[in-house]
């Protein structure tokens, strides 16, 4: 992904974020700390305060230590942490993220901050009773905040499942995801349906899809919406890199084009956390600024245009 701002390149964005973190006696690799707080948003079923920016960990977190990609996630956490986020989501779909998150949390002065989210993905009572058992102990968890029934697999006995685990205190918040607009009518039929603390559903500025029923549906429910594929898979956000930003992204307080498609996002009442994914702790910070300063309404985006 490209997170660099127009007229300075990669090189010298990095310089200059490792001489502000020597500036306030930060370790190179972890981001200066935030000069505003991260905004936040209430999770409607309790009225937890959430912040808005969290981090996924598909791809990013699947590394093994030794690896160049491992040494820098200790730098992703603190920069999440060092802006004010504390949601980070894995899944046992992506490989190592689970057991390299579980890591990274034990080895951390902060790891109690965390918001930690995973998914059951697979089928059966007992099946689904074992991965999450597992993910709890890979993530180094004795109570989980939040458990998704990934992609709705076997979405009616996991169910049942959480909502004994959620009486008995052994997770805080349930939900359900998705990641794909082929599912959204499924979505929809499981949210009129069933009381939940959480979607995941992807929306982008190229993928609005959610916005026409699936967002509404959520914000009448009561239902707290976390964001995936924000920057369009990734696709969207090569393909603007290399052009300059907008003159109203300033407007915005937008000094990237990760953080213009971020507050796109968040522009969406509905919407309570967005999650990109990064193994970079450059680009952790940089996500994290989407969440400081202004969040403009939608109104704003109806007169923009990104010319895609």
């Amino acid at each position: 992904m490209n997170h660099e701002t127009p007229g300075i390149n990669r090189a010298q964005f990095m310089r200059a974020t490792l001489a502000a973190s020597l500036a306030v006696g930060l370790q190179p690799g972890h981001a200066a700390a935030p000069a505003r707080a991260m905004q936040q948003r209430k999770i409607p079923s309790s009225g937890e305060a959430l912040p808005v920016v969290g981090c996924g960990t598909w791809r990013g977190f699947g590394h093994a230590p030794g690896s160049p990609e491992y040494a820098r996630l200790p730098g992703v956490l603190e920069a999440l942490f060092d802006a004010g986020g504390t949601l980070l989501d894995s899944s046992p779909m992506y490989g190592r993220s689970e057991k390299t998150t579980g890591e990274l949390l034990a080895k951390s002065r902060r790891g109690r901050q965390a918001f930690l989210a995973t998914k059951v993905w697979t089928s059966g009572r007992d099946a689904g009773i074992r991965q999450m058992e597992e993910s709890m102990a890979l993530l180094g968890a004795q109570k989980l905040d939040l458990m998704q029934i990934h992609n709705l697999v076997d979405w009616q006995t996991h169910l049942q499942t959480l909502r004994g685990w959620k009486a008995q205190g052994r997770v805080r918040y349930l939900g359900i995801t998705h990641y794909t607009s082929s599912a959204f009518r499924e979505v929809e039929a499981v949210l009129q349906r069933e009381p939940l603390d959480f979607l995941q559903i992807n929306y982008a500025f190229d993928d609005q899809g959610a916005a026409e029923r699936l967002l509404p549906l959520a914000a009448d429910k009561g239902v707290a919406v976390l964001v995936n594929q924000p920057f369009g898979g990734g696709g969207l956000l090569r393909q603007l890199g290399n052009r300059p930003l907008p003159a109203w992204a300033a407007e915005i307080e937008c000094t990237s084009w990760a953080q213009v498609l971020l507050k796109f996002v968040l522009s969406h009442p509905a919407v309570t956390c967005v999650i990109p994914g990064t193994s970079r702790p450059e680009h952790m910070a940089d996500n994290a600024s989407a969440g400081q300063g202004l969040i403009p309404d939608r109104a704003f985006w109806r007169q923009r245009s990104l010319d895609l």
